[in-house]
């Protein structure tokens, strides 16, 4: 464990619960759904999405199995990582019709374990949102699974790698990761809606220019918060989980040293 001075600990745990409460006071209470709520697609796009995605959270069984054979100890960092990804998805903003802007929390899974692994947390995350808290839907989760626990990971994930090997600041390539992850997780969003929605005059080109414009009024903020809370997390994790990092050979240990 990486030993800090009791300034810089508390700190990043104020900072921790300042952007926490930011989130979640920036959240209004009367939102009517989250991701793209149930029903909203025609039946022809919902089942084209589930086709589309359904391959992935395949992918995503054998990888998750194949990681808890191999490092079995990894498991509580898997439980946090979705957990993350669950709280930070559940705070939502109404955006457009039929969805609204929130924290994706998945950038912080795909570094950790892969993208492919991310599909069934993201699958998990958007299930229990569907069951119990009404938002999103089992008709559209092939959808917001592909755009959320398919698109987002992998984005991240090569962020992450991408500027880690450009910057060798961790701390930089994990916010550019939460970022990019976040921004393209809409992007896709806005497609899925131009494409089942077309604008009358302008078609998908037009339509999706419009949904993406409706939501980066809210999103753009969101994911440089998101990009700002995952790193102190992460910051977090490399003090208190050095180990466990080393064993997913995201710390090294000279890092871990210093």
């Amino acid at each position: 464990m990486i030993k800090r001075s009791p300034a810089k600990r508390y700190g990043s745990l104020g900072a921790i619960a300042l952007l926490t409460a930011y989130l979640v006071v920036a959240s209004p209470n009367p939102a009517l759904a989250m991701h793209i709520s149930e029903g909203f697609l025609p039946l022809s796009w919902a089942v084209g999405w589930w086709l589309v995605f359904l391959p992935f959270l395949a992918w995503g069984l054998w990888a998750l199995r194949q990681q808890i054979k191999q490092q079995p100890e990894s498991t509580l960092l898997i439980a946090l990582a979705g957990a993350y990804a669950f709280v930070l998805s559940s705070l939502k903003i109404p955006s457009v019709t039929g969805s609204c802007s929130h924290p994706m929390g998945i950038a912080l899974g795909a570094v950790l374990f892969r993208p492919p692994l991310m599909a069934v947390l993201g699958t998990l995350v958007l299930l229990f949102q569907a069951l119990l808290l009404a938002h999103g839907g089992l008709t559209t989760l092939g959808a917001n699974g592909f755009s959320m626990a398919v698109v987002g990971p992998w984005l991240a994930w090569l962020t992450y790698w991408g500027v880690s090997r450009a910057t060798a600041k961790p701390a930089i390539a994990m916010f550019g990761a939460a970022l990019v992850s976040n921004l393209a997780t809409y992007a896709v969003t806005s497609l899925q809606l131009a494409l089942a929605f077309p604008d009358s005059l302008g078609g998908v080109a037009t339509a999706f220019a419009k949904f993406a414009a409706l939501f980066a009024v809210t999103q753009i903020p969101l994911a440089i918060s998101e990009g700002l809370l995952t790193v102190l997390v992460w910051n977090w994790l490399t003090t208190y989980c050095t180990a466990e990092l080393q064993t997913l050979k995201l710390l090294s240990g000279a890092e871990s040293n210093e």
